[in-house]
């Protein structure tokens, strides 16, 4: 019913940028919360930023200030730009939504593939 593409992920040095995005697509009516979780190696998957219908977004405290988070409703798409990236920032990152599709009006809490991230010089 509703898939996640995502894009974006590469391997930087410290101190680089990159953009991912996630794309939606489907017999989508509405999508509520966008949210970008990680998972690095041996620890738990933590929510890094999220951002309701209204565009109003949180942070996990790790990356304020350096990641923004932000949707294009029209693209049903979610971005996270990273900046100053650190070596503690690699891991798989993936976006997750809520999604309601056309009739029926039924709620999906959906996942992307997950794409790496990788800080190192």
């Amino acid at each position: 019913q509703v898939q996640l593409v995502q894009s974006g992920g590469a391997s930087v040095q410290p101190g680089g940028s990159l953009r991912l995005s996630c794309v939606a697509s489907g017999n989508i009516f509405s999508i509520h919360d966008m949210n970008w979780y990680r998972q690095a190696p041996g620890k738990q998957r933590e929510l890094v930023a999220t951002i309701n219908i209204t565009s109003s977004a949180n942070y996990a405290d790790s990356v304020k200030g350096r990641f923004t988070i932000s949707r294009d409703n029209a693209k049903k798409t979610v971005y996270l730009q990273m900046n100053n990236l650190k070596p503690e920032d690699t891991a798989v990152y993936y976006c997750n939504a809520l999604v309601v599709v056309r009739e029926p009006h039924v709620a999906y809490d959906s996942w992307g593939q997950g794409t790496q991230v990788t800080v190192s010089s």
